[in-house]
């Protein structure tokens, strides 16, 4: 059987690292996508990598650009031949009161957290339906299910992924074609470590579980959605938060 593509958006930050090195261990073909802006970083990325036993590939391309993703990604289906598996893990902040928020915190945000899911999907979907296999996997947040204060625009896009999610979940179900949700909460990652300590411990304090979690816990949720084993599960958002939030 030949090895199944995966393609994940933000594949060169923290979550999106563990789960590109996660699937490349599973046997899986590995695409990491980054912003073309951030060519010199991405090389520097893959040769770490490569270093340490990850053989995976890296594309440039701005998910927040329709136009862009539309050609880049058919021409990758004509280079693999197809994409079995998605994971839109791009995402941005640009935290600001509502009462502060500028128009382009507003539309940046939901250009590349959101826009990006429609964007990075179209081209890859009608292939997964015709190929009666794909698993599309949706990177939202704890505060697209609970609000966050300062972050309209981020809740607001990661709320809409879920939403995305579980109409896609619904056009693919018949095809052999899964769409989930997976929602971490405070993960360890370079972002939250250089958060100032005592602002890092009084996010500890409200997680049930007293610790953040692991960028690996969110790339084994994953793994396991994209398996042929989780066929029946579609349409799921599955909390990782330590018990931060609880629905």
């Amino acid at each position: 059987m030949n090895a199944k593509t995966a393609l994940v958006t933000g594949g060169i930050g923290g979550i999106g690292t563990a789960i590109c090195r996660r699937l490349s261990n599973d046997g899986m073909n590995v695409i990491a996508v980054h912003h073309p802006m951030e060519n010199e970083h991405a090389a520097a990325w893959q040769a770490e990598q490569k270093a340490a036993g990850y053989d995976i590939a890296i594309l440039g391309m701005d998910v927040s650009s329709p136009e862009e993703c539309s050609t880049r990604l058919s021409q990758l289906l004509s280079d693999e031949g197809s994409v079995d598996i998605l994971v839109n893990c791009a995402g941005i902040t640009r935290d600001k009161s509502f009462k502060r928020m500028e128009d382009d915190h507003w539309y940046d945000v939901i250009n590349v957290n959101l826009n990006s899911v429609y964007n990075v999907t179209r081209p890859l979907w009608d292939a997964m339906l015709e190929n009666g296999f794909g698993r599309v996997v949706n990177i939202s947040s704890v505060n697209g299910q609970r609000g966050q204060f300062g972050q309209a625009n981020y809740s607001a896009a990661k709320a809409g992924m879920h939403g995305f999610t579980m109409a896609m979940a619904q056009e693919g179900a018949t095809k052999g074609v899964t769409v989930n949700t997976v929602s971490p909460g405070y993960i360890s990652t370079a972002m939250t470590e250089a958060i100032r300590d005592d602002i890092r411990e009084a996010i500890i304090g409200g997680i049930p579980m007293g610790r953040m979690g692991t960028t690996e816990e969110i790339a084994g949720a994953v793994a396991y959605l994209v398996e042929e084993e989780a066929g029946y599960i579609t349409g799921a958002n599955i909390p990782i938060n330590g018990g931060l939030y609880m629905s």
